[in-house]
Parts: structure tokens; sequence; C-alpha cells
């Protein structure tokens, strides 16, 4: 991810619709009249490309606007074939896709093979500085696309392992054996993009095309983004209302109130502080769920101070420094669980799961925590930072909590100190430009259900969500093996072994596994989260 290019694009509003009054939130509750779902959002941190999303936000939108060849059932979390008519391998390394018949983008075009081919070929290529162009490493030609070292220039413009057969078939050789390859795919990085954004990019960003159940109609940053949905949609999961209004806030607390007051339909970000109380006040329109999120303090390891072995006993002191258990209590109640691995209970034990994992790093012993500290030359610089956004989230709260946690142990105040971020945009682009000094949040939502994807991409060496910059041949080694497993219980294991690497490294530490929560006025019906924690608007329904 670190020094990808950043395109700025701003969406011409091409129908008016009634805004909420600002970037706080709140406003006049406009399209309460029509079948239109009201949901509260944030703004996205890049321009609405498939392979340029890896955010939340942005991808709540690219999920109502396109369609993959897999899609993840709402309440299971099964990867099923959406586009796909069949997947089929003879040698777990070379696949033939054919897609269905009869599908159209929403400006009317038809998605073909070569709209897959064309969009991933794209989205892998080095000068088009897509974020997530890492997902596309297994196909066979990516390092000629996307040469590893720096100021290396690709190659070949199309990766060799991408073949069109016809116009609904075309045929994926991997580099390596990679049996969990076709799960992956419900990916939105792996969506098919039509021929409008290669012939008028800059025309597609102002309105994203795609072949979802949702077109956009018009975005107003800083404020809302309007979707209409797609009458010629081909999916079986077909709206069942009107559309959706998505409204800028950057306050939870703000977000809440509205929704209280009905200017506001759906929120997904419930207040820590409301949390005891949202079932009372929604009079039972709460949801609170199991969801794929893992919340971790990520350590900047491309600073000298955080480099070695001394530094990691700091970060393992710091670790068990973190009274989890008193936090999620205190603060959040029964929507928080103490983590005590680097995935989710989610996947449950066959999925990747072990509860433990982390061992004692993850266990509060203040005693053992100051003396680690003391034994890695203590904390650098003499206190440490602790940052994050604070717009979304209630990520003030555990900031407070966790940096009291650690002075009490060190018996300092000023042994960690808060650095509040304004808004997540902002948190996103000092991270990527490798401003962090100090520890930092980086929480993950989990993009498929698959242990591979807790682990890989955010600490194999120059994954794309490598925040931290860790680098370690033994872990990157372990999740070469993992993929090239023959079944996913050879997979899994392997896996785990890679997360025991991570135990002794602590590039991050797991804080705690997240709930999906989310509350709903007396205006919409049938609204629930999926289990990656994101409401399934197209099964809303409006009274």
């Amino acid at each position: 991810m670190r020094g990808a290019r950043r395109v700025g694009w701003a969406v011409a509003t091409v129908t008016t619709v009634a805004l909420a009054a600002g970037a706080c939130g709140g406003g006049d509750g406009g399209g309460g009249g029509d079948g239109v779902v009201r949901a509260s959002w944030g703004d996205p941190q890049n321009p609405l490309e498939p392979a340029n999303t890896n955010e939340v936000q942005g991808g709540k939108v690219l999920d109502m606007i396109f369609t993959g060849l897999k899609e993840y059932d709402p309440e299971t979390g099964e990867a099923k074939d959406a586009m796909a008519e069949s997947i089929e391998t003879d040698d777990q390394q070379t696949f033939t896709v054919k897609i269905k018949e009869g599908w159209t983008f929403s400006d009317g075009t038809e998605v073909t093979a070569s709209s897959f081919v064309d969009a991933w070929n794209y989205g892998a290529n080095l000068d088009n500085n897509q974020v997530n162009a890492y997902f596309f490493q297994f196909i066979e030609g990516y390092d000629e696309v996307h040469p590893e070292d720096e100021g290396a220039e690709p190659t070949a413009e199309e990766m060799s392992g991408l073949e069109v057969v016809d116009e609904q078939t075309f045929r994926v050789t991997l580099t390596q054996k990679f049996s969990l390859w076709p799960e992956t795919l419900g990916y939105t990085a792996y969506a098919p993009l039509p021929q409008l954004f290669f012939d008028d990019h800059e025309a597609w960003l102002e309105r994203p095309v795609g072949n979802g159940p949702y077109q956009v109609e018009s975005y107003n940053r800083g404020q809302s983004m309007r979707l209409s949905t797609y009458d010629e949609y081909s999916g079986e999961d077909e709206p069942q209302n009107e559309g959706v209004e998505l409204i800028v806030y950057t306050s939870n607390n703000t977000a809440y109130t509205d929704l209280q007051a009905g200017n506001l339909d759906v929120t997904d970000d419930i207040p820590a502080s409301q949390v005891r109380n949202a079932e009372q006040d929604l009079d039972g329109r709460y949801i609170n769920q199991p969801a794929g999120i893992i919340q971790t303090i990520t350590f900047p390891l491309y600073q000298e101070e955080w480099e070695g072995d001394e530094a990691a006993d700091v970060r393992r002191g710091l670790s068990m420094a973190i009274n989890r258990d008193e936090i999620t209590t205190q603060i959040y109640g029964d929507t928080r669980t103490p983590a005590t691995d680097w995935t989710s209970p989610v996947l449950g034990e066959d999925g990747g799961y072990e509860e433990g994992l982390c061992g004692d790093a993850c266990t509060y012993d203040p005693e053992r925590a100051r003396q680690l500290i003391e034994d890695g030359g203590g904390l650098p610089g003499g206190s440490v930072t602790l940052t994050s956004n604070v717009d979304t989230g209630s990520h003030r709260q555990w900031m407070d909590a966790v940096c009291n946690s650690i002075n009490n142990v060190m018996d300092d105040n000023n042994a960690c100190r808060v650095n509040p971020v304004a808004t997540f945009a902002e948190f996103r682009e000092q991270i990527s430009a490798d401003r962090m000094t100090g520890m930092f949040r980086a929480g993950w939502q989990m993009d498929y259900p698959l242990i591979q994807n807790f682990l890989q991409p955010l600490y194999y060496t120059d994954a794309s969500s490598n925040d931290a910059g860790y680098s370690s041949g033994e872990f990157d080694r372990l999740v070469d093996e993992a993929n090239a497993a023959a079944d996913q219980s050879e997979a899994v294991e392997t896996f785990q072994d890679a997360e025991r690497v991570l135990a002794e490294d602590l590039p991050a530490v797991p804080l705690w596994y997240q709930n999906g929560t989310a509350g709903y006025s007396d205006r919409v019906d049938d609204v629930r989260l999926n289990p990656f924690s994101v409401p399934v608007y197209s099964e809303i329904t409006v009274n």
C-alpha cells in the first residue's frame, strides 16, 4: 500500500437529492417519503475502483454496485457462485472459469470474460498504483506487470496467466497450487469492469458503473452518496427497496441521535457509550452478533527504535500491560471479547481460529510487563503514543483506557499518550506514508472468511495492508506452503504455524474480537448484518 498514488476525484451531482446538514451528520431526513433507505456512512479513502479500495466505507459501496464470480452467504459466510457458472481445475493450479450469460453493467453493456480479465490486468499493473494489486500475486506473470524491485518498470502489460477462451470463459494459471483460491473470488478486487472504465476513466470515476444490484446516482463528498436500484440486474439478491442514501457522519453519537429522532434508518456503528441502552432505546431494533473483525495495535517496524530483539521485548511488555478483560467489560459490554489470536472466532476451529494461540503476550501481567519493557531498554524516547482516527468506532474511549492501563503498569501518567486523528481518511494517509512513530490502531475486517485473509494481507512481506513494515522469511515460507496445501485442513494447520511466528515477533498485538452492532428505525424492516458486520442493504424493506 505504501507509496500508492492518490487520485483525486469529485463525483458530479447527477440527480438532486436531499442531503444531511453537513459533514457532522444530522439533517432533515432527506428521502423519508420514498422507498430509499437512509444509512450512516464515512467518506472512502480512495476512488471507488475495485482494486483500489481496501477499507470498510468504500467496500460498502463496491459491494452494492458490483457482483463478482462468488458472493458470500449473508448468514454463514460460505462462498457461493454468483456470476460464475463454474470454476473447474484438475491440478489446483490452472482454473477454467465460465461465467453466466445475460449479465450487463448498469450502462447496458454486456459482462464478458474479457470484463474480468481486463479488470484483473489493470488491478495488477504497477503503473496503475492500485492498493489491492497484491491480490493478483498468485496469477502467473504478476511479477512482470508488478515487479518487486524498487524503481523497476513493468516488462509486460498483461499477466501471462490470464487467457480469454470465449465470451463466457477464461482460464487462470497460478504460480503455485492454491486449493482455496476460488473461495477468495467474492472479494471486490476481483470484480469485472466495463469498457467505459478504460475508454474514459475520468468519466467512470465521476460516476462508477458496475454490474451489481445498485448504481451510483450522485455523490457529494462530506455529505452523502445516493444509490438507486439497477432494474436490469441479473442476480438473485434483487433489492427489496428503491435505493440507499449513504449519509456521511464524523460522529457516531450524532448518527445514533439522528436514528432515534427518525432522521436516519440504519447505523452500523453504535457508540460504545450506548451499547448497554441500545436495546431499550430502540425498542428492540438492535443487532449484536459476532463478526469477522479483530482490533489490533500495530508498531511501525520501519522506525529504528521499534526494530530488533530488545524492541520485541518492549512490544511484548506493552501488550501484557493492557487489561483487555477490564476494558472490554467496562467500555463495550458484551460487544467485544479479548483476543487471544490474530483471526476471529467466526472462522471456527476448522477454519483456523485457535483460542490462546497468542499465549502469555495477550495475558494481563503488570509485573512481567514492566520487567520486559525495562529489559528492552525502556519505552522509545521515554514514552509512547497511541494513534487512531476518532470519527467512527468509539476509538477515543478505548485508546484512553489502553493508555491508562499502560500508565498504571509503568506508574507514570505520561508513559502512554493518546494521539487522536480527526478522520479515517487522514489517519490512513498518515499510515500509507509511513509517518507513524508510535503504536497505532490496525483493525481488520475480513475480505473473505479464510484464515489466509487474516494473515497474509497484513503480515506477509510487502503485502498490501502490511502497515507495520513487518518482514519474516519464516512467516512468508509457511504462508506459501499453506497456500499450496492439497486440502483445507492441511492449509489451516500450516497457516496456524505461520501465526505462531507472529506470536514470537509481535509486529502487532491482538486487542479484542469485535461484534457487529447496528440499530434501525421503525421505518424499515428485514435488517441484518452479514459476517463482515455490514448491513445487507438489498434485503431491507421500507414501510
